[in-house]
């Protein structure tokens, strides 16, 4: 039997008590949007929780009134699920009504406390398609909730070609999504943070900026993006290009940043590339950008980045495949760029520079890609399951 459309349902006057699992709470677009639910869901009058080994990001999320347990349920390791029973106990001491895993093992943890147990006062269960992960056994139980949040048309896809024994009709399409305010179109940062900037960067004032946000892993396309700076330095651009690599450098992957900065040297291009590390003023600094670029070598379920860049008004190029080329679909067709075609990269953003291709235009509902609609979806599947019968 298929559950019903979580519009169908009637709206839900009880409080709920919803407790979303990841990893942990040191940034990264997973963590945000989990805040993100967190306080929409304190908000509506419900008990948020949240469960992670912790981070940077849990005194923001115990500061709109969510509480946090902090439990080491990311690791990767069958050691990981002796967790399980003390997360059942604990969902049993705060009357939690659904437990929502938002990667792979915290919802084995989810899965192995739930086990054998689908009665009340046990929890229901919802898992999140957020990566387009290797397909596997490992991977196969992101599709194991009664409901399975899907958070783009990619990720879709994903889980009904990877995973065919997954019910279609438990599939909810959640796509991410952006606060037209805080990322008001032709947003200026202010006078203070504009002169720090050019304290920091004084290099950057006569250069033609293009921005590759994201942390330093090697999916990013960093190398694409130093390739794609090479051809536009040959290119009769009116303001010499420079390449602005945003992000933090992951300890554990430290050799790649170190091979990212050789080539840079490599390739003659340290006049003409900026590491900023991990910066906490994104939109600021994207706004000060004259194009953005994403370039993931594979595909993501879904492109933040790219939505936040488009709804400043920045210009963005993006590979088009997975998540990113399905935003770039739906709010500006125009920096849908084929993978891996370098050639084509640097030829629109040398049209952009010239002037010679339009900027994004104005769009407050993004595409339906808006934060308060993404909100209101997830806490209808919420409610709906709360409702709906144990099957």
């Amino acid at each position: 039997m298929a559950p019903p459309a979580d519009h169908d349902m009637p709206p839900l006057e009880r409080r709920l008590t919803i407790a979303q699992l990841l990893p942990a709470l040191d940034g990264g677009g997973v963590e945000r949007g989990t805040l993100e639910v967190s306080r929409a869901l304190v908000e509506r009058g419900h008990q948020s929780l949240v469960v992670s080994a912790g981070g940077r990001l849990v005194d923001e999320l115990r500061g709109h009134g969510a509480q946090h347990l902090t439990l080491d349920i990311g690791r990767k390791s069958p050691l990981t699920l002796r967790h399980a029973r003390r997360l059942r106990s604990w969902c049993l001491e705060n009357g939690v009504d659904i437990l929502h895993p938002r990667s792979r093992m915290p919802a084995w943890v989810a899965t192995r406390a739930l086990k054998g147990r689908q009665a009340p006062p046990y929890p229901r269960l919802i898992t999140s398609v957020h990566g387009l992960h290797s397909v596997s056994w490992y991977s196969r139980v992101v599709t194991a909730g009664e409901r399975v949040e899907v958070v783009s048309e990619a990720a879709q896809r994903y889980a009904l070609e990877n995973y065919p024994a997954t019910d279609p009709a438990k599939l909810v399409l959640i796509p991410r999504g952006v606060d037209p305010a805080a990322f008001a179109h032709g947003h200026r940062p202010s006078a203070a943070w504009t002169q720090t900037w050019r304290q920091d960067f004084p290099h950057l004032q006569d250069r033609w900026v293009i921005a590759l946000p994201g942390r330093l892993t090697r999916l990013k396309g960093h190398h694409d993006f130093l390739g794609i700076l090479e051809r536009l330095q040959a290119a009769d651009l009116p303001r010499p290009a420079h390449g602005l690599i945003i992000g933090g450098e992951d300890p554990k992957r430290a050799a790649y940043a170190a091979e990212l900065r050789d080539a840079v040297r490599q390739r003659g291009l340290a006049e003409n590339v900026t590491f900023t590390g991990h910066r906490a003023d994104v939109r600021d600094v994207l706004a000060s950008c004259d194009a953005c670029v994403s370039l993931s070598t594979k595909p993501e379920s879904f492109g933040r980045a790219v939505l936040e860049s488009v709804a400043l008004g920045v210009p963005t190029l993006g590979y088009d495949h997975g998540g990113v080329g399905d935003v770039l679909a739906r709010v500006y067709p125009a920096g849908r760029i084929p993978l891996g075609d370098l050639d084509a990269a640097a030829h629109r953003l040398a049209q952009l520079a010239a002037g010679d291709m339009a900027p994004p235009a104005a769009d407050p509902t993004l595409g339906g890609l808006t934060l308060q609609a993404m909100l209101d979806r997830t806490l209808a599947m919420y409610e709906s399951l709360a409702q709906a019968p144990r099957r």
